[in-house]
């Protein structure tokens, strides 16, 4: 018996250290980043990187000076974002949920012609998108407004992939028929029904495409000219080069790493907020096999 125990324990040795290194991987540059928000330019600089430094904490006036330079310009830019975020989220994982319900529950012509290019789909870089995506959008005039950043970020193939695994599984035919013996219309059953039991999914895919549009980077720097329709990403990009221009501009180094710590609490607060609708077997024991 002992002989079968050391392996299983050098097992979980081995695979306990692997998420520890995995855990301080993605951490630390989050930890860099909260230390280097409390120090002045000249700490920042001049002491250690993963530590406090004796000059003081400064975390407070590198925050203020930040949503106060320019005019409050960073404000309006985590607007922006927001704006773009939370439309684009909430847009693709509904279509993405509905999209997913109809691929698993109805049978059509050219059903899988039509998912295998959503597959196929998949593979396209985003980046590679982006000039078609904006010489489209420039001869329709949509080109430097928010719209030019919104249309784009509503189509998502992997989300769609995603719900229609899960919604194969997450909703009972037996629960769709009952339905429609009730007189319920398909668009009530996919509302009332369907759409209950798809929620963890559809918080999933929701999440998946508001970090991935809170991050967007490159489509928005080819899409939008006006200063006033950047995203933070965009924004601390162009105080980023301004501070390495080299023009006695480095105190903005204190502004690009605050701001982009200030960036990243409110997908920390979504995240904790949404996590509690990931749960699972919600139609256990709804219908008797």
């Amino acid at each position: 018996m002992t002989e079968l125990r050391l392996p299983r324990r050098r097992y979980s040795r081995g695979l306990t250290l692997a998420m520890l290194a995995a855990l301080a991987h993605f951490l630390l540059p989050l930890f860099w980043l909260v230390i280097a928000s409390t120090k002045s330019v000249s700490d920042l600089f001049h002491t250690f990187g993963l530590w406090f430094s004796g000059g003081g904490f400064e975390l407070v006036p590198n925050i203020r000076a930040v949503l106060s330079y320019n005019g409050g310009v960073y404000l309006r830019w985590l607007a922006n974002t927001a704006l773009y975020a939370t439309v684009s989220a909430g847009g693709a994982a509904l279509l993405a949920t509905a999209g997913g319900y109809g691929f698993a529950k109805y049978n059509f012509r050219g059903k899988r012609a039509l998912f295998g290019i959503v597959l196929g789909s998949i593979m396209v870089p985003s980046t590679a998108l982006a000039i078609p995506t904006y010489l489209l959008f420039s001869r329709i005039g949509l080109v430097d407004t928010p719209l030019a950043i919104i249309l784009p970020s509503l189509l998502s193939p992997i989300g769609l992939y995603l719900m229609r695994v899960y919604a194969a599984d997450a909703v009972p035919e037996s629960l769709i028929q009952a339905a429609r013996i009730d007189g319920a219309s398909e668009a009530r059953i996919f509302v009332t029904v369907a759409f209950r039991l798809l929620l963890p999914g559809f918080v999933t895919v929701l999440l998946f495409t508001l970090v991935a549009t809170w991050n967007n980077y490159f489509l928005p720097l080819i899409m939008l000219n006006n200063p006033d329709w950047f995203p933070v990403t965009v924004g601390l990009a162009q105080w980023n080069a301004q501070a390495t221009s080299g023009s006695g501009a480095q105190a903005l180094f204190n502004l690009v790493l605050t701001g982009s710590l200030l960036s990243i609490i409110p997908l920390m607060v979504a995240f904790v907020f949404l996590q509690r609708f990931w749960y699972g077997g919600l139609s256990a024991g709804a219908v008797k096999e």
